[in-house]
């Protein structure tokens, strides 16, 4: 999450953030990054309120996705059977600028292709760009 707050702005102060995820398939690891954000921004939002802060460090929002190749197609979101099929395993972590903080690949059972990273990387952009726009609805509430 250091990517998605100004830590100058929050000077020596250390947050901790943990994050359970009760139900997930595959990507748990990428709903844990996703959920945590939503609970981050409530966070910086109640400490700037009690004057913690003299405004938000917030920077961009944070979400994340996995895709994979699973036989022969790139697919997004892997459910559990998907994820132990897959080929090839690739977590993206995105902010709303749409830079990537993160990009973990690999082959698990063969290499991939310009085309399939290119399929993956487009399907993740358009998985997170769906996530962020739920994590904003979800902020609105």
């Amino acid at each position: 999450m250091r990517a998605a707050i100004n830590l100058e702005k929050i000077g020596p102060r250390t947050l901790w953030l943990d994050c359970d995820v009760l139900q997930a398939d595959g990507g748990t690891r990428t709903a844990a990054i996703t959920g945590i954000y939503v609970a981050l921004s409530l966070a910086m939002r109640k400490l700037t309120a009690v004057g913690k802060f003299a405004d938000n460090p917030l920077l961009k929002p944070v979400a994340a996705v996995s895709v994979g190749i699973v036989g022969g197609l790139a697919l997004l979101d892997l459910a559990y059977e998907e994820d132990v099929a897959a080929a090839v395993d690739m977590n993206l972590v995105m902010n709303g600028a749409g830079e990537f903080i993160e990009l973990q690949g690999t082959g698990e059972e063969s290499s991939y292709t310009d085309e399939q990273l290119a399929a993956m990387l487009a399907l993740g952009k358009l998985g997170i760009k769906q996530l962020l726009a739920l994590q904003q609805a979800a902020l609105a509430c």
